[in-house]
């Protein structure tokens, strides 16, 4: 008798709803974009109509229609989606004003009731879990930022004046378990509107970024986690909590694993975004080879030497909120320069960054790391691999899953229901690495004398910048524009 698991990734741009073995290997398949994002001034960026769940429904009867098992042996639903995001409900449960995007300024501020029918507040997971399941519970783990929340209980805290202080009512706030917890089974209602069998247990898993490292294999130990994604950042497993303000180059983020965290580092906010931006330039270069603009783009960053022949890009296409008269650049151009170049640049620039970042995150939490795994669209990309190796002199690994939320998802259903007695069970047997990429002594050199000058960048430019912004103003943050997915495929 063949078991399944069926997991749900849902992110800021697409659903990706996959059906899963028990040995983590990705039988079944549903990719759908989300509606584009509204943005408005003032910070505003929601997510249109009621998107989030009726694009569920949607991905969810295509990935069903798909399935040629037999729906018996699917044994539980993983739940994951958006971190920061806030949603406002009715007392029914419906919307009652649209769902707020973490790159809203309002999701890390705090609440102020706009509408009189609003009952209950809560995050993506906490109203996809009560449209499927009916249960007003969610997973504690994706209640991070501006919430009442107890890091250490992994419940919402005991002190009153949190709750009047952020404009929280108890009443207002669904009951949460922690990941790998049930958060109910799947109503008539629901299957009628989705396609998933009727009585399915549906599990708690946690907030996008950690049930990405749960599917990447990330233990608290020597391994870094590189996330290529939208936003873009380094992950480190840990099983101390340290609260908000006395971290300064980290902060501290629910694992997804019961009673562990995972520290992060900064990030780059457009990471992956900038490099399908860039390709998009460019669209149409492949036809005539029946390539991809990335591949065509790939194979001629594979001709250029590492650092580009000097040319270097700041990766500001959106600056973070304390510094935002800060652009996006390329320096250095000149008429040995080409696309290729250019974009080599950016994934260059990138990792970069991810040095950057880290580095300053390890320094301060008296850690070493010895291997990098890296996970998301970039780890597809050999070039990127290779150069993120070279440029941490640290070997970087990727898994054959790169997509590793909705893996982590799974892995989170799995233990849930009892098929593996713990997590390390279960990342041992569903989690399987591809390959790795060694540092190569030249390109470590190379790499090593170019970071010293790329890392000095900002002190350089920033009065220029400052300076602009004074001539054109500044970019209106969240202005996130039409969706980019960059994808190796």
């Amino acid at each position: 008798m063949d078991r399944y698991i069926l997991a749900i990734d849902q992110g800021t741009q697409s659903n990706k709803l996959t059906i899963f073995d028990l040995q983590g290997n990705a039988l079944w398949q549903e990719h759908q974009p989300l509606k584009p994002l509204h943005t408005a001034a003032g910070g505003v960026v929601e997510h249109p109509d009621d998107d989030l769940w009726t694009s569920l429904q949607a991905a969810s009867k295509a990935l069903m229609a798909k399935f040629d098992g037999d729906v018996n042996e699917i044994l539980a639903i993983g739940l994951g989606s958006i971190r920061f995001n806030r949603l406002v409900l009715k007392a029914n449960g419906e919307l009652a004003q649209p769902a707020i995007s973490w790159m809203d300024d309002r999701a890390h501020q705090i609440y102020e009731k706009t509408t009189d029918d609003a009952v209950y507040v809560t995050a993506s997971t906490g109203y996809l879990a009560y449209r499927l399941t009916g249960n007003r519970i969610d997973t504690a783990a994706s209640y991070i930022g501006t919430w009442p929340i107890d890091m250490d209980k992994w419940d919402w805290t005991d002190e009153d004046m949190m709750f009047d202080f952020l404009k929280l009512p108890r009443t207002s706030l669904f009951k949460l378990v922690k990941p790998g917890g049930i958060l109910g089974n799947v109503t008539e209602e629901a299957a009628a509107a989705t396609g998933l069998p009727k009585g399915l247990p549906v599990i708690a898993t946690a907030n996008d970024k950690a049930v990405e490292a749960l599917g990447a294999g990330l233990k608290t130990g020597p391994d870094l986690l590189l996330s290529l994604g939208t936003y873009t950042t380094s992950m480190l497993q840990g099983n101390e909590n340290h609260p908000f303000g006395t971290t300064r180059y980290y902060w501290t983020n629910f694992a997804d694993v019961p009673n562990e965290y995972l520290y992060e580092s900064n990030g780059v906010y457009r990471g992956m975004w900038t490099v399908s931006w860039f390709a998009k330039q460019f669209q149409g270069i492949g036809d005539a080879t029946h390539e991809s603009t990335l591949d065509v783009l790939t194979r001629e960053a594979a001709t250029v030497q590492p650092g580009s022949d000097g040319l270097l890009t700041i990766l500001d296409w959106q600056p973070a909120a304390d510094r935002p008269f800060r652009k996006g650049a390329f320096i250095g151009l000149d008429e040995r320069h080409n696309r290729g170049h250019m974009f080599r640049s950016i994934l260059e620039g990138l990792a970069f960054n991810l040095l950057d970042y880290s580095t300053a995150m390890l320094k301060e939490l008296d850690r070493n790391v010895d291997r990098l795994v890296v996970t998301g669209g970039g780890a597809q990309n050999d070039i990127f691999m290779q150069l993120i190796a070279d440029i941490f002199n640290l070997p970087a690994q990727r898994n054959v899953i790169t997509d590793a939320a909705g893996l982590g998802a799974a892995i989170n259903a799995a233990v849930g229901i009892g098929e593996y007695r713990t997590y390390d069970d279960a990342i041992a047997a569903m989690v399987k690495p591809a390959d790795s990429f060694a540092p190569q002594a030249d390109a470590v050199a190379q790499y090593a004398k170019v970071y010293e000058k790329y890392k000095n960048l900002h002190q350089l430019t920033d009065s220029v910048f400052k300076d602009l912004q004074t001539i054109n103003g500044v970019a209106e943050r969240g202005k996130v524009g039409e969706p980019l997915i960059a994808s190796w495929d």
